[in-house]
């Protein structure tokens, strides 16, 4: 019996959509499959998308360590995970405190890390410490703490670790960064070089370990929208065209969720590099390779809109 004409196209639709449904099943139940029994270490567990990748991880049946900065949330993670798994199915998540503000620490964590299980299949690192400033503003002190806590710390590490997962010929590193790894913004000086330099030195690792089959991953995000636009309270300053549609696409962010599951799909994927982001700031990345130019041009005349804006409150 023929097709109408007129219903190939919602047929093709359908039949996409029945595809696209199943292969995130099978991805998802190969996920589960993967990350069960190995040794998961998560840099700052507590925060919005390390306790979401902790649930899915938890329930995939992974041996996690979690990292924390205090003993506090890291018990109320804990008790989140365990309460009502099934111990069957599930491991008890092993806690440890990391903070990478204090760099004199980091042999005797790794130490730690490493001890729990006595090795490390994945390790993913998602500490970050955001700052927004005018490049004057910034003090010496500001640009070497968030240094430590965006590059220093995950590269100290992924050092660590790394020798265990040399002698057993596996593992999987995953740096959470940023697209701001990649694209620097006006009034992120000191974050964009963090990233950059972490960008950098996980492209490097990759390269220099991939013989010893390990794989070095790294997400590139726009920001993390954790909670629903606040409403804006009086008159709005008054932007360029250009600038108003750019900052109501990036109004949009990513979902700590989304993120999350994107991770757990990278662990079972190996995928070497992954960008989590709204066109625009793909666009940007685009520009920013085959017309620089355009791209600052752009970025001044939005740094100019912002000041006038200012200056007019």
């Amino acid at each position: 019996m023929d097709v109408p004409s007129a219903m190939v196209l919602p047929l093709l639709i359908v039949f996409a959509a029945g595809v696209y449904y199943i292969y995130n099943e099978v991805m998802h139940f190969m996920s589960k499959s993967i990350a069960r029994n190995k040794v998961v270490v998560i840099t700052d567990a507590v925060s919005g998308v390390g306790t979401e990748c902790a649930h899915l991880l938890h329930k995939a049946g992974a041996r996690l360590v979690l990292c924390g900065t205090g003993w506090d949330k890291l018990e109320s993670l804990y008790d989140a995970l365990t309460s009502g798994a099934n111990p069957r199915e599930t491991f008890a998540p092993k806690l440890v405190i990391l903070d990478f503000s204090d760099m004199d620490t980091m042999d005797e964590v790794v130490a730690d890390l490493i001890d729990c299980y006595g090795c490390v299949d994945v390790l993913i690192c998602n500490s970050s410490m955001k700052l927004k400033a005018p490049v004057q503003n910034v003090s010496l002190e500001q640009d070497r703490n968030i240094m430590d806590i965006n590059y220093f710390g995950p590269s100290s590490v992924a050092k660590g670790v790394l020798p265990t997962m040399i002698s057993r010929r596996s593992g999987h590193i995953i740096l959470v960064n940023s697209v701001q790894g990649r694209l620097a913004v006006p009034f992120r000086s000191s974050y964009a070089a963090s990233k950059h330099a972490a960008q950098a030195f996980f492209d490097c690792l990759r390269s220099e370990v991939g013989e010893y089959g390990i794989i070095v991953s790294t997400i590139s995000h726009s920001f993390i929208n954790a909670s629903d636009a606040s409403p804006v309270k009086g008159p709005a300053p008054k932007q360029s065209a250009l600038a108003a549609f750019i900052n109501s696409q990036l109004a949009h962010g990513v979902r700590p969720s989304v993120l999350a599951n994107e991770i757990v799909q990278t662990v079972n994927r190996k995928r070497k590099e992954v960008v989590l982001a709204h066109p625009i700031p793909r666009v940007a990345l685009y520009l920013r390779s085959l017309f620089p130019p355009f791209l600052f041009a752009v970025l001044a005349a939005g740094v100019k809109d912002s000041v006038q804006a200012e200056q007019m409150q």
